[in-house]
């Protein structure tokens, strides 16, 4: 084993070698379940972290009064009405000119 290696690297290699180090300088590539669980436990960690921030966010939530969602539904109510009769007319007008524009070019009777 040390036969092959002995004429390559530096000092620290050499060292190394000849202490019968196997972690000589060359990382260990990682087995398939090492990163399989390396990469399971590190998703399950920032999953966790997510659930506590939403927790501690969701605790500064406040819910509405009765008060208050009786007046925001009033405020909704008429101003879909208010935007219904507004388009109501700009329909209205739009389909008198347009009417009238036909009928003087005769495309319309």
């Amino acid at each position: 084993m040390n036969a092959g290696r002995e004429g390559m690297g530096s000092m620290a290699t050499k060292s190394a070698i000849e202490k019968s180090d196997d972690h000589s300088g060359r990382r260990q590539e990682p087995t398939a379940i090492s990163t399989f669980s390396g990469n399971a436990m590190g998703t399950w960690t920032g999953f966790t972290h997510f659930l506590s921030d939403v927790r501690a966010e969701m605790h500064k939530v406040v819910a509405p009064s009765r008060k208050e969602v009786q007046a925001t539904t009033s405020v909704v109510i008429i101003t879909v009405f208010l935007f219904g009769f507004f388009f109501f007319v700009v329909d209205f007008i739009f389909n008198k000119a347009l009417h009238e524009l036909l009928t003087k070019l005769g495309g319309a009777q």
